[in-house]
């Protein structure tokens, strides 16, 4: 039996991006990612890394490595939101949207 999928990773998550991204220490990857002299362009630079990654693991049939692209893939894209200004409930929010 999988174990049950727990939202609060997501929130868990969350939190901690937005937190880094409003207290930045320099020992933090993602505050890093936040403060790198690129701007939002070293975050989506990352977005488009991780979707290739994310993309061959799929494509190859790995399906370790296509867990941790994925992985890697929802955490830059999750930094790419708070960057942006845009609020992941809202996200949330378009999604369930969708369900009806």
């Amino acid at each position: 039996m999988k174990p049950q999928v727990d939202p609060a990773i997501v929130r868990e998550l969350w939190e901690v991006i937005c937190d880094r991204a409003d207290h930045p220490t320099p020992d933090s990857y993602t505050s890093r990612l936040f403060c790198d002299p690129k701007g939002i362009d070293k975050v989506l630079e990352k977005v488009g890394e991780e979707s290739t990654e994310f993309i061959l693991a799929v494509k190859n049939g790995v399906g370790k490595r296509t867990v941790e692209e994925t992985a890697d893939l929802l955490f830059h894209l999750f930094v790419a939101l708070r960057a942006a200004d845009v609020d992941l409930a809202d996200v949330m929010t378009e999604l369930a949207e969708r369900r009806k």
